[in-house]
């Protein structure tokens, strides 16, 4: 049996009634996740606050000084004054901050840059609708049996409204394929059939949908081209059905779980986010309208977060107690993001510096700080989208999990990296992938087929299958010394910390390079700026020069995890 799904005791189900305690001084800078308190972190030993110490002064006076060119260097780039400047001046727009254009250029956030008026529109008829069938239907009902099921018909009519609406007519042939889904869960249940019928029907139509352009109704009879009219606000639905997919695949997966029993038996009491995905419910909750609830939610369903239907169907069950300050913190924060980034993509222009590739006579650290806040960039249109989404679930009176836990640049770890970027997509991994092909008992070959994996469901390419290769290859070595020098018997000597630091930087330098190759430049643009770094003095100088700078920030992210440890948070990642 995997070992993610052995069976558990009531009490580890069970969690206190009481809330953590709310993070403090610096540690609130990182937005909370649930059950990241641990009483058993906090009462470990750890070793005393650093911040005032000498060593970390030379390290605040480093960064005070590094972090302004950091900032800079990119600025200059994007003056109108440089001599690159018309390379990729077509591709700016009109700006809204103190006359500045604005680096519109990326199509993944200018999709949504546009269409967030129409997004908060939505939002708003959902929450107003959804408040306005919760007063009627406790109207009705005088008493609700203290869950929120009875919300059920009304997520289904509003997500199929909302289907249409997007899709026009091709939501027909969404809501085809989520049949065909359903239809193969119950057909077989508990065989082993289940799991096998589903993957291999869900990565046949994620691949005919991407090479077909999700299909015209004409291609498949004349009779029906009047049906490709209406296309709706979003007609390439095909673009986020990948996320649909893995709802699909969760109901599968999570509807045969239950039907063999696997799985930690329901206590009655408080079930901790950890484990909601893994407690299964009596087989009557995986009914048609839960499964299209859940596959549909609207606040979920263009770009996720990623939720297990047992996790929905539970907190639609046992309802949770979101507190009204804690949804207008995670607003304030969201709107912190918005402006940020609107501060960078006027004020650096490196997507469209790299996209037109307008880097001719850039020396080493100019190059290296494109491609820097080039990341930075696919961070925040990333996080950007996902808090939205989130926010808006979070009001409706869902808590899916967080997507970005930590800031893309602070991270020193290849294994706590990919647990804090796109989180909900790794723990879906986890459950569906990771866990029941062995886990750690199979860990190199686990690892090459899940970055496989997550390569090809992102994009059917092979730059995108470079990248998950490399990844694959650049977390071995981490996993290698994890083994080799263990915290747990190394980490109280003086040196380790230091040497970490030093492993730290290699990480930091390969998952940078990775990440360049698969979601900024390419292969072959990731070649020419190594090229520039490593074929002269100056490019070496600056790289051991840049080596330097990252072992001082990762100093500092050291010890703000040890502060978050005094505390008792323990995000891992």
């Amino acid at each position: 049996m995997p070992t993610d799904l052995r069976p558990t005791t009531a009490f580890e189900l069970e969690s206190s009634e009481q809330p953590p305690p709310a993070p403090k001084g610096l540690a609130r800078l990182t937005v909370t996740i649930p059950s990241s308190y641990s009483a058993q972190v906090k009462a470990s030993q750890h070793p005393p606050p650093r911040w005032r110490t000498l060593e970390f002064y030379a390290y605040y006076i480093v960064i005070g000084v590094i972090v302004p060119v950091m900032i800079w260097i990119p600025c200059r780039l994007s003056l109108s004054t440089h001599p690159n400047f018309p390379i990729f001046e077509r591709r700016l727009s009109p700006g809204w901050i103190f006359g500045r254009r604005v680096d519109n250029s990326d199509g993944q956030y200018r999709s949504f840059r546009s269409g967030l008026p129409s997004l908060a529109l939505l939002a708003s008829a959902f929450l107003g609708l959804k408040y306005l069938y919760t007063f009627l239907a406790r109207q009705v009902r005088h008493a609700t049996d203290g869950t929120n099921l009875y919300q059920v018909p009304f997520l289904v009519a509003f997500s199929i409204a909302m289907l249409f609406g997007l899709h026009g007519t091709s939501a027909l042939k969404v809501l085809l394929i989520i049949s065909l889904n359903y239809i193969i869960a119950k057909s077989t249940s508990g065989s082993k059939s289940n799991p096998i019928l589903t993957w291999v029907f869900n990565a046949i139509v994620l691949f005919s949908i991407d090479r077909n352009s999700g299909f015209k109704f004409a291609s498949l009879h004349p009779l029906l081209s009047d049906l490709d009219a209406w296309q709706g606000a979003y007609p390439r639905w095909w673009i986020s059905f990948n996320i649909t997919m893995l709802r699909l695949i969760s109901f599968n997966m999570d509807y045969y779980w239950a039907c063999r029993r696997v799985g930690p038996r329901d206590s009655g009491g408080v079930i901790s986010d950890k484990y909601r995905p893994r407690v299964p419910h009596s087989l009557e909750f995986y009914s048609f309208a839960n499964y299209v609830a859940y596959v549909l939610y609207p606040p979920l369903y263009i770009a996720g977060p990623i939720m297990a239907f047992n996790d929905f169907i539970w907190q639609l069950r046992r309802p949770l107690e979101i507190s009204t300050r804690s949804k207008l913190g995670y607003l304030v924060r969201f709107v912190a993001c918005i402006l940020i980034f609107e501060t960078i993509l006027h004020y650096m222009y490196v997507v469209a510096i790299k996209d037109t590739k307008a880097w001719a006579g850039y020396s080493a650290a100019e190059l290296s700080m494109v491609g820097f806040w080039s990341l930075i960039v696919v961070w925040l249109k990333l996080l950007v989208p996902w808090r939205f989404f989130r926010l808006w679930a979070l009001f409706g009176g869902i808590d899916p999990p967080e997507n970005m836990v930590r800031c893309m640049a602070n991270n020193y770890s290849t294994l706590g990296f990919w647990r804090a970027w796109h989180r909900s997509y790794n723990l879906w991994i986890t459950r569906y992938i990771y866990i029941p092909l062995g886990g750690t008992q199979n860990r190199l070959f686990t690892v090459i087929l899940v970055f496989t994996f997550v390569a090809l469901w992102h994009d059917l390419s092979f730059r995108l299958l470079a990248w998950g290769w490399l990844v694959s290859l650049f977390i071995m070595p981490e996993i290698a010394v994890r083994f080799l020098v263990p915290a747990s018997k190394y980490g109280d000597r003086p040196w380790y910390r230091h040497v970490g630091a030093i492993g730290a930087i290699l990480n930091n330098l390969m998952m940078m390079t990775a990440n360049l190759v698969g979601f900024v430049i390419g292969i072959d643009g990731t070649k020419y700026m190594l090229h520039q770094i490593f074929d002269s003095w100056e490019g070496i100088r600056y790289l051991l020069f840049a080596c330097a700078c990252i072992y001082t920030a990762v100093q500092v992210m050291f010890e703000y995890r040890e502060e978050e440890a005094r505390q008792g948070i323990s995000r891992r990642c």
